[in-house]
């Protein structure tokens, strides 16, 4: 189960988070965010998660208003020490209403529901055909331009993408550069999620061509990687370094 945690109030989030991991270890905060407006560019920028854990009064105003900038459709159970806002909330996908301080017994109450909610709704298990679907809608190579020049590069030799203001370059494994004539976005949809990751708004990186992982200040990640040869600063933002560790162990 995927959980973000949505929580103005350090302790609270924390308390949150330590009794999810009480409930069931295999439970993923993967982000613990404290306003509507990060809320909103998080999941405007992510996937999904499976249930969010959602404070009402945020440090930006109330989390409903969350709602009315993003199209989302999965559980949520909401945290809040006032139970005035109840009928409001089961207006949305609500799994359950808990009135702070959270006790482990409400929470867990909660969840239970979802998962009996989750396996009554569960649907037809397709995941053996996707592999085969995705690698079918990849693109296997890339038509790159040095000057006047074309150039195909198979998509197992790439070692990065680089957006540098509205110009597109992939660059090789043994640094040679290309400009492509996709936007960053596009260049998502196109390649593998297996295989390439988005670092940030200026890179996309093939997983074959990380050579070294460090941590980096602010709470972020510094690759090194091949093809490199103009020494690029590859940042992974802190908003996305779960998201890269759940990638690169899967």
């Amino acid at each position: 189960m995927k959980v973000i945690v949505v929580e103005d109030e350090r302790l609270a989030a924390e308390r949150l988070i330590t009794l999810l991991q009480e409930y069931d270890p295999a439970v993923q905060v993967i982000a613990c965010l404290e306003s509507v407006e990060e809320t909103v560019a998080y999941l405007k920028s992510h996937a999904h998660p499976d249930l969010l854990l959602l404070d009402i009064h945020l440090s930006d105003g109330r989390s409903f208003d969350i709602f009315n900038q993003v199209q989302y459709s999965r559980p949520v159970v909401f945290t809040t020490a006032y139970d005035q806002y109840a009928l409001e909330a089961f207006k949305i996908f609500s799994v359950d209403y808990i009135l702070k301080p959270v006790a482990g017994a409400a929470l867990a109450a909660a969840l239970n529901k979802y998962r009996h909610m989750a396996a009554s709704f569960s649907q037809p298990d397709y995941s053996r055909l996707v592999p085969h679907l995705q690698e079918q809608q990849k693109k296997k190579k890339f038509l790159g331009k040095v000057g006047q020049r074309l150039f195909f590069i198979d998509t197992a030799d790439i070692a990065f993408f680089q957006a540098d203001n509205k110009i597109v370059h992939l660059v090789d494994k043994e640094g040679n550069r290309y400009v492509v004539d996709y936007t960053m976005e596009q260049l998502e949809d196109l390649v593998h999620p297996q295989h390439f990751f988005r670092l940030n708004r200026s890179f996309i990186v093939h997983i074959d061509a990380i050579q070294q992982v460090k941590p980096y200040y602010n709470s972020r990640l510094k690759l090194s990687v091949k093809g490199n040869i103009q020494q690029e600063e590859m940042i992974i933002s802190r908003e996305r370094v779960a998201n890269f560790r759940a990638w690169a162990e899967a």
